[in-house]
């Protein structure tokens, strides 16, 4: 159990977790882990164990020692799109060259989106067709990938979408688990349900949907052992992976956005049956919205903050576990940068996810064309004390055809200090000759990935060390 305490080495600080509780709730976990495969269907998630990771939370220390001595340099690499690295092996040398050129120290890759794995995954979990062509003829791309990676010094995340099914009314988990398992609205629909995966009318007329898609319930307990158990098989298939990326940590965001529930205006999620029940059973109140008034949620506020805390609690559940499969894997997230909008509207508290150590690094996805936004988003970042676990996520997407624009983004926010910065995306990089080149010369330092100069150098295509 020693190795638990060891999972912030990357960063060279202290572990947030502390003490016997957390000890006892690894175990725990552990015990709650072996009980989900039971032939006879998974146990319930919420009693015992995730009463001791919340008292185990408690107890937290601040980090006190950067996150790493050099600065890090990140860029997501998408499963599907322009490169699909993953669907064909021939694509991983040239992917790795182009993050050579750009000075990336972090590759975090997409292997698990819509509900299925784009790897060999483990019994039950949905593959996609290449990933089953794969194994059968014996090819593993993603353990490919991972082997070059790290030959060149890169460290890999695996970065995976967390409660959405992106648009996938076919995916295996929503067959195996039901319809309680996807959100419902607080007008008693499944998403399942909505028209294009939009907001049925009259609703359309002044709402939108902020991404369409299928959204998981993460307050029902089979959708949480569902999903903890999916990335210890990956973890644990992979041990070589550095990080778990946790991507769609929320609810779905509904626009314009409303505060929650508690003026009963616009539309937020969680209202099925089973979630209900729930809240009904561990705080005694009454159901939010059963016999109520119409536009009325009872007791709002103490509606809304159980809802959030089930998303909290799959945060917690997933990185404890993750931390016992693979003692020392970096847990972290891409969050949505307008924290009062997270916290109040998407159930998203992910300041709270690095004051209690559940995540050791944040990535705030900073997408935006305005330059003074950029800026006062990334300065409130900046005055947090978890700051140096903060790596802003910068859109370089939106640049593709004026470069000198994202050079001056990425000045400002290289101007704050932060200890690293992760680019958005390496599909948008690899189809902007112009874009490459102009981040490729935004190199901090000469990254040694385990190759020499000379090599160093071509693959540089010729940019400023």
């Amino acid at each position: 159990m020693a190795a638990l305490l060891t999972h912030h080495s990357y960063f060279g600080i202290r572990p947030p977790f502390k003490g016997l509780a957390y000890r006892v709730a690894a175990l725990l976990l552990a015990i709650f882990l072996l009980a989900c495969v039971r032939e006879d269907g998974p146990v319930r998630a919420r009693e015992g164990v995730t009463q001791t990771l919340a008292s185990s939370t408690a107890a937290v220390e601040t980090a006190q020692t950067p996150i790493r001595a050099d600065p890090a340099r990140g860029v997501w690499v998408l499963a599907e799109g322009a490169v699909r690295v993953l669907d064909d092996p021939t694509r991983i040398e040239p992917l790795l060259e182009r993050a050579t050129a750009l000075g990336v120290t972090d590759l975090f890759v997409q292997v698990y989106r819509g509900g299925r794995a784009f790897y060999a995954a483990g019994p039950g979990i949905e593959r996609t067709p290449a990933a089953v062509v794969h194994a059968a003829a014996g090819i593993d791309p993603l353990a490919q990938l991972i082997s070059s990676a790290k030959t060149r010094g890169f460290k890999v995340h695996a970065w995976v979408n967390v409660l959405s099914l992106s648009t996938r009314r076919d995916a295996a988990m929503i067959r195996d688990l039901g319809r309680e398992a996807i959100l419902v609205d607080r007008m008693g629909r499944s998403v399942l349900d909505y028209p294009d995966l939009d907001l049925p009318q009259p609703d359309r007329r002044f709402y939108r949907m902020g991404t369409r898609g299928i959204y998981l319930d993460p307050a029902v307990p089979a959708v949480r052992e569902r999903l903890v158990a999916t990335y210890v098989d990956l973890l644990q298939r992979y041990p070589e992976f550095d990080g778990l990326h946790l991507d769609y940590i929320r609810h779905p965001g509904v626009l314009p956005f409303s505060p929650g529930s508690r003026f009963g205006v616009g539309l937020e999620f969680g209202y099925g049956e089973q979630s209900r029940a729930l809240y009904r059973a561990e705080t005694g109140r009454p159901d939010p919205i059963d016999s109520a008034q119409p536009g009325t949620v009872r007791s709002a506020k103490t509606w809304d903050a159980w809802r959030r805390d089930q998303v909290t609690e799959l945060v917690e559940e997933i990185a404890a576990a993750a931390r016992l499969a693979r003692p020392g894997v970096v847990v972290s997230a891409a969050v949505i940068p307008y924290v009062d909008r997270a916290y109040l509207s998407l159930a998203q508290d992910w300041r709270n996810w690095l004051e209690t150590g559940a995540l050791d690094l944040a990535i705030p996805m900073v997408y935006t064309l305005d330059d003074r936004l950029f800026r006062y988003q990334l300065e409130s970042f900046a005055g947090w004390r978890q700051a140096d676990r903060i790596w802003p996520g910068f859109g370089v997407w939106l640049f593709d055809d004026r470069p000198e624009r994202a050079l001056e983004q990425l000045a400002l926010l290289r101007g704050l200090g932060f200890t690293g910065e992760v680019l958005f995306s390496e599909d948008a990089l690899a189809e902007s000759p112009e874009l490459m080149e102009a981040l490729a010369g935004t190199r901090l330092h000469r990254v040694d990935l385990g190759l020499d100069d000379n090599t160093n150098a071509a693959a540089s295509q010729g940019a400023t060390p």
